[in-house]
């Protein structure tokens, strides 16, 4: 059996695109259609955010000379591939000013490297897409410090009515229809996060389960990548954090289990969660 969850668990990490997403999977007879699905994908697009901003803290649709090479440089601050607080700061004074249009990740992607060249270009500095002591300094001289709110905003998708199986006990209720997931305790939500899931051909689960087993630092073997903050509930698949989800959003999906894009807020949540806790996953 041992060998069975592990074949299983590490089939849970990120593919790609094609035919994968959090809507994807096909319901159960009688449920609701997957089409239904509307929420935003994580990442933005590669552009600069439309339309023609009435203040100069906004992105322009005009494109801006080109800074020169004569501008200086600072030490870099933070970059792709980083992943902390202080990128969540980021996020959150750039969504502040029109730059950044999502939930505050603390994952430094390409969709983060974007919105970071953008408004860089707006200020004639050099376009990296890294953060710099200078496009540092720029950035909070326009902004001001972010809220825990603002930091930590509840979802990017909007919960659903809570399903009649997660209105008693200590509850895992997951929800295809809104890509969400709510810790639910006696009927009340007590945090809630966004999630993807598997492909058709790989689809996440359906049904009531309850945790298993929760592994802080797992480890997919099969697929040579990190599952932090698993919390298993239906043979090999489990809730876990995705570095993948943080960066590409929607555009990919996971082979079966359900991925959070949240770190921290996923890390607060396995604290809390025990082994036997009910896990509803429905559309």
């Amino acid at each position: 059996m041992a060998t069975v969850a592990v074949a299983i668990a590490t089939g849970c990490t990120a593919q790609a695109a094609g035919g994968s997403g959090g809507s994807s999977a096909s319901p159960s007879t009688g449920g609701k259609p997957s089409t239904s699905a509307s929420a935003p994908a994580t990442e933005e697009p590669t552009t600069s955010p439309s339309g023609t901003p009435t203040t100069d803290d906004k992105p322009s649709a005009t494109p801006s000379a080109s800074p020169t090479s004569a501008q200086p440089v600072g030490k870099v601050l933070m970059k792709d591939g980083d992943e902390n607080e202080k990128v969540r700061e980021l996020q959150a004074r750039l969504r502040q000013i029109g730059y950044f249009d999502r939930a505050p990740t603390g994952f430094y992607g390409s969709i983060t490297g974007s919105a970071v060249k953008a408004f860089q270009k707006k200020r004639e500095l050099p376009q990296s897409g890294s953060v710099d002591e200078v496009t540092w300094q720029k950035l909070t001289a326009m902004t001001r410090k972010p809220t825990a709110g603002e930091l930590k905003p509840a979802t990017t998708n909007t919960l659903d009515t809570p399903d009649p199986r997660c209105m008693t006990g200590r509850v895992l209720c997951i929800s295809k229809e809104t890509r969400t997931l709510a810790w639910m305790i006696d009927g009340k939500v007590v945090s809630s996060m966004d999630v993807r899931f598997g492909s058709e051909n790989t689809p996440t689960r359906e049904g009531i389960f309850q945790v298993d087993r929760k592994v802080r630092n797992d480890w997919s073997k099969l697929y040579h990548t990190p599952m932090p903050y698993s919390m298993y509930f239906s043979r090999g698949q489990a809730v876990h954090y995705s570095s993948d989800f943080a960066a590409r959003g929607y555009n990919g999906g996971s082979h079966g289990c359900v991925n959070v894009r949240d770190r921290g807020k996923l890390s607060a949540l396995f604290d809390q969660v025990k082994v036997g806790d009910k896990v509803v996953v429905h559309w």
